[in-house]
């Protein structure tokens, strides 16, 4: 059976108008760089991702061109390694395309592609961005054409991917699976008809996935005869202003992608509305956390999972603790007058002047150390290259031992109104300040997760700690009742899913709160090793934190100011 019998045709997937516009745009033109489309399951991600390789125009399309990078892929199976049976039968050094050289003129579709390990996302992205695949490896110097349209998927509730990684996506689609009771009857019936008789079902729609055929190669003719007035570029490069985009790559991809939507139309030149069509296509995982949202003319998505939360969002509270109050942020305060201390060592100052250093832990780490039989692995690749192929081996060479593991540090930060007492939310940032500046001397991990006015946010997703985070603390509200225990759990499925892409990672937890904390039995515990830092600041103490930490078996440390008390 061909792959057009075996794909729901494009044109027939109902609705998901922004994410069809989006992938018939980088199918015009390369120059955007993939498309990234996030939503739950029942969204239509991977049916029309599939249906766009059967009205790829004749000449760039070959059955099985779609080719998909399974979850647990390695690296070689990517990039392409050396040729195993050719060096055992032939003693010859040969090449073995990987998946980017199959995916060359066609479709690379990388689902769930927030699971896949980094270092397989990085390769995949340069390769895409160059348009060449360099291997340089195992006794290979090898280098060929790997020229694709990127789609990646991926559900929001498995967890996020990294900001880093989703600029390098040229366009972004965020999708709900929230239908109509008549646009869900129409679904279904339409599913129905093509599972029913499948070659039947796609007769009915051969014109229309002719015509999107036909356009396609005739919007890449046209491509080249598309201009961009300058008022137009100068509108791109405002919004992108406004929207506090980092660097220039959003205003390059914007600009290719309303070309590729006039050539779409057939027409010379940008207009307006070309512009306002893909603006929340190219700005909905560029935006900055602290920007306004786009005024669109186009379908709202239901979700923001790629755009960080803004703080903003505590205008108003109801509920908890503290009842209504206006959300309220305080400067990070520097911690050279904070004393940190638990009643188990003596009592010592903790800030920039002194030598305590939270993310140092003691004790043995989990996964530190070798287990028993781990001995050094053996490069086959290297090894079969010293004996050139001559069985049985007798020169063997080995992998290089990995040098330590990744760690990543879990910040728990308490975001509720009472926190807000004393400054005790400032010198809590100040607490968050010092622990990122020496992970980021180390080249390691952050992620910080906010809990309060009834909610928890991911305020600043997994990265390697950025070397700026006070303008970034500073504008972090605090507001309405402390949900620590959803938090815990957040940061929970956080783990499991870093645990199933790198089963080496270690994490630090830091859960930073003042311990008013409603029903603290609730609370699940964490991986690797917790510090709780009490911020409550009053002469006398509840004793919340310390049951808290006891319940998560976590080190307590309270942190207070020195004022003689």
């Amino acid at each position: 059976m061909s792959q057009s019998i075996s794909n729901f045709p494009f044109s027939a997937v109902a609705g998901q108008e922004q994410f069809k516009l989006a992938l018939l745009l980088a199918a015009v033109n390369p120059l955007i760089g993939g498309v990234l489309v996030s939503g739950p399951r029942g969204s239509a991600k991977s049916t029309l991702a599939k249906g766009l390789a059967d009205i790829m125009p004749a000449g760039e399309k070959n059955t099985g061109h779609f080719v998909t990078l399974p979850l647990g892929a390695s690296e070689e199976m990517l990039i392409g390694t050396l040729n195993l049976q050719q060096v055992l039968n032939d003693k010859k050094i040969e090449f073995q395309p990987g998946l980017l050289a199959k995916a060359h003129g066609g479709i690379l579709y990388v689902d769930e592609v927030n699971l896949l390990p980094d270092n397989l996302v990085d390769q995949l992205l340069d390769v895409a961005a160059s348009g060449v695949n360099i291997v340089e490896r195992d006794g290979v110097s090898h280098q060929h054409h790997a020229e694709f349209i990127l789609l990646g998927t991926m559900n929001p509730d498995e967890g996020e991917l990294r900001p880093q990684l989703t600029d390098r996506f040229g366009l972004s689609v965020e999708l709900s699976n929230r239908y109509s009771l008549d646009e869900r009857m129409g679904i279904v019936l339409l599913r129905e008809g093509f599972d029913k008789d499948p070659k039947c079902f796609l007769q009915q729609y051969a014109q229309q996935q002719t015509e999107l055929s036909n356009n396609i190669s005739k919007a890449k003719v046209q491509l080249n005869e598309v201009r961009c007035p300058q008022e137009y570029r100068r509108l791109i490069a405002e919004k992108c202003q406004e929207a506090q985009v980092d660097g220039l790559r959003g205003d390059i991809v914007w600009v290719q992608a309303v070309l590729a939507k006039a050539a779409l139309e057939q027409r010379t030149e940008v207009t307006q509305d070309d512009v306002l069509a893909v603006e929340e296509l190219v700005l909905a995982h560029r935006r900055n956390h602290q920007a306004p949202p786009a005024n669109k003319s186009a379908e709202p998505p239901q979700s923001k999972p790629f755009s960080r939360p803004s703080e903003d969002k505590h205008t108003q509270t109801s509920g908890g603790d503290w009842g209504a109050m206006d959300a309220v942020a305080q400067h990070t305060q520097d911690l050279t007058d904070i004393s940190l201390c638990n009643n188990k060592k003596p009592q010592k100052s903790f800030g920039s002047n002194h030598d305590i250093s939270l993310n140092k832990f003691q004790g043995n780490a989990e996964g530190e150390r070798l287990s028993a039989g781990n001995g050094p692995k053996i490069n086959w690749f290297s090894t079969l290259l010293a004996n050139a192929g001559e069985w049985p081996l007798d020169k063997f060479k080995y992998k290089p031992k990995r040098q330590g593991c990744p760690i990543v540090h879990v910040l728990l930060l308490d975001t509720s109104g009472s926190i807000l007492a004393n400054r005790s939310f400032a010198k809590a940032k100040g607490l968050i300040l010092q622990i990122s500046e020496e992970a980021y001397l180390e080249r390691e991990q952050v992620m910080l997760i906010g809990f309060g006015n009834q909610q928890v946010q991911t305020l600043l997703g997994l990265r390697r700690a950025p070397k700026a985070m006070r303008k970034f603390l500073d504008n972090i509200k605090a507001s309405g009742g402390t949900p620590l225990a959803d938090a815990l759990s957040h940061a929970r499925d956080f783990q499991q899913q870093q645990l199933r892409k790198m089963p080496s990672v270690q994490f630090k937890n830091y859960i930073i709160t003042d311990g008013r904390v409603s029903d603290p039995e609730k609370c699940v515990s964490l991986k690797g090793e917790i510090k709780l830092i009490d911020v409550e600041q009053s002469t006398v103490k509840r004793g919340k934190g310390r049951r808290i930490a006891d319940l998560l078996n976590a080190q307590y440390y309270p942190l207070y100011a020195e004022l003689n008390l």
